[in-house]
């Protein structure tokens, strides 16, 4: 629910808002260890001070967060021509592939201390303070200074259980269940186990610009400033077995300890420091003609890295001993971005527009957190487009073809030994994206009421200089399509208002999309869909039903975990695999009250 009061203080210009927001959602499926599957609570509170001749106005807001979440997963049989089909006994959305206990035994990999971690309270609830200050005023020279500054300070604890692969032990393979030693055969699961104990995090930021009209042109220069600092973040690893069945009981196996687990911090993270973003900015939206405009835009900033890494390897039951193992980052990167757009009416109602972006960036303190010397060259992102737009009373419409391309991008994938399902690994992998793309994009309103908002994207985005190694073997997935992504994409969403009702609906159409970096595996073709209806009551009241996935679809979405370096789909048909989905047929109902 959510809660919010406002209004004046005194007659010279102040008002007060008050406000909460709690959510103790349960989701679609149950855990055998906690009710709610998600839990966030939010207070609010500020002032706002408007000035005399309506000069501006400037606001100071509170805000407390506190929240924990759980990610869940399915179990689904896949098959041929990327059909995903349901088990008997594990219904995709209903029933949670989270350990029984929801409980990871840990290794602290900066002391060396075990403990025993939960996915739900305390070990895996974050909590924030942000104090934000934003306004403006009117200069007598007539430029309007604006600013925006925020000052956020949390604790972060995060757990996290991911799936990696599934595999079938008979009874001679030495599996047992850890609640009460009893032998077990059948399908296994192997789960990776993420934790970051409590983290200090603040962050600082502000922006500051002045903003004028000066003949058919309207100019902003500003001062953007942003402050991170983290101290001691880590990424604890473990990992271990579990039985394949709604609300899992975890296993002891032949190369686990007592508890279950093993391979303690293989692959464990760990950064600490600051970084600190100056940046100096102008943009001018000019009005050329009539029928001309043109807008551009700089930006130049100078990104500053201080912390501390280490380069030592993250073996297995690796914990940190000694003050040398640490080494300092020291790095000073200038970035430039920049931006221009164009329109030029042809008619009164049609045109063609051209829009390019350019932005730089190097790396963040986070690339910092395995065992290696990440490659800090510059990570430089063009974006063009060309189209054309119409616009009448009755349509608004925009289609454009799209060109980006983003080179030297950075990421870690937890891979699975194709042969031996049971050995995994971390793999950092350097790579470059380019896509080509068309998209289509309008609103038509034919008659009083109806509203049909359309769009279609067809692309093509894939990988280019993909090349690692793992598990002793050379892998190049250049030219692959990229990872969970759509080559076409489209959106229908009409509605209709008459007297005090709303009806809408929406449509979501996904293609085929790879479900892992080969491309051996993939989801077929997929509609989501959502719709509801609202009626005012009166100015004070608003009541609402929405329905989600009202065709009651069910399968899997995203990415299928563990199959990264999968080349055959063939031996997988028909096999037991795990990964994200969608969200099942689900029914919600609210209440507004405005006084």
């Amino acid at each position: 629910g959510d809660v919010n009061v406002s209004g004046p203080i005194s007659k010279n210009g102040w008002t007060y808002t008050v406000g909460a927001f709690a959510n103790f959602d349960p989701s679609t499926y149950k855990l055998g260890f906690a009710r709610d599957a998600d839990e966030t609570k939010i207070f609010r509170a500020g002032v706002t001070k408007y000035f005399n001749n309506d000069k501006g106005k400037i606001s100071i807001l509170y805000k407390y967060a506190d929240s924990y979440s759980i990610t869940n997963y399915a179990v689904f049989q896949y098959g041929e021509n990327g059909k995903v089909t349901e088990l008997d006994n594990f219904k995709i959305g209903r029933d949670s592939y989270v350990v029984r206990d929801g409980q990871m035994k840990i290794k602290d990999i900066l002391t060396g201390e075990s403990y025993w971690a939960s996915m739900s309270g305390k070990d895996n609830r974050s909590t924030s303070h942000n104090i934000d200050v934003f306004g403006n005023y009117l200069l007598d020279n007539g430029w309007n200074f604006k600013f925006t500054t925020r000052a956020h300070f949390s604790k972060v604890k995060m757990a996290n259980m991911i799936p990696l692969s599934i595999f079938n032990a008979n009874s001679t393979a030495g599996y047992t269940l850890a609640s009460n030693g009893q032998p077990y055969s059948g399908q296994v699961g192997t789960i990776l186990g993420m934790y970051t104990p409590e983290t200090p995090i603040t962050s600082v930021a502000g922006r500051f610009s002045l903003n004028k009209q000066l003949g058919n042109h309207n100019v902003t220069l500003g001062v953007l400033e942003q402050y991170y600092h983290v101290d001691k973040f880590t990424s604890n690893r473990t990992f271990f077995f579990q039985s394949v069945e709604p609300q899992p009981q975890r296993l002891i196996g032949p190369n686990t300890d007592a508890d279950g687990f093993y391979n303690y911090n293989a692959g464990g993270e760990y950064h600490s420091g600051t970084e600190n973003k100056l940046s100096l900015y102008g943009t001018d939206e000019w009005k050329v003609t009539d029928n001309f405009n043109l807008s551009y835009g700089l930006h130049l900033r100078n990104h500053i890295l201080d912390g501390e890494y280490s380069l030592t390897p993250r073996t297995v039951g690796f914990s940190f001993t000694d003050p040398s193992q640490f080494n300092h980052i020291s790095q000073s990167f200038f970035q430039i971005a920049g931006s221009l757009n164009a329109t030029y009416n042809i008619t009164k109602n049609f045109g063609v527009l051209a829009n390019f972006l350019y932005t730089e960036e190097n790396r963040r303190l986070e690339s910092y957190s395995q065992a290696f010397e990440p490659n800090t060259n510059k990570i430089k992102s063009p974006l063009g487009a060309f189209g054309v737009f119409w616009n009448t009373n009755w349509i608004q419409l925009i289609s454009q073809a799209t060109y980006l391309k983003k080179n030297n991008n950075l990421n870690r994938y937890n891979l699975v030994n194709p042969a031996n399902s049971s050995q995994a690994q971390t793999t950092t992998v350097y790579y470059d994206i380019q896509t080509l793309g068309w998209t289509t994009d309008f609103v038509l309103k034919p008659f009083k009421g109806f509203n049909l908002h359309y769009l279609v994207t067809f692309q093509n985005p894939v990988y280019k200089k993909f090349n690692f190694n793992a598990f002793g073997k050379d892998y190049n997935y250049s030219d692959n399509n990229v990872l969970g992504v759509a080559k076409v994409l489209m959106e229908i969403d009409p509605s209709y208002s008459i007297d005090k009702w709303r009806f809408w609906a929406s449509f979501r159409y996904f293609s085929k999309q790879y479900a892992n970096l080969t491309n051996a595996l993939y989801f077929a073709p997929r509609w989501e869909t959502f719709g509801g209806v609202s009626y005012t009551v009166n100015k004070n009241i608003n009541i609402g039903a929405t329905v989600i996935n009202f065709l009651n679809q069910r399968g899997a979405s995203g990415t299928i975990n563990g199959a990264e370096l999968i080349t055959d789909a063939s031996p997988y048909y028909g096999k037991l695999l795990t990964g994200t989905y969608i969200m099942p047929l689900t029914g919600q109902l609210s209440v507004s009250f405005n006084f």
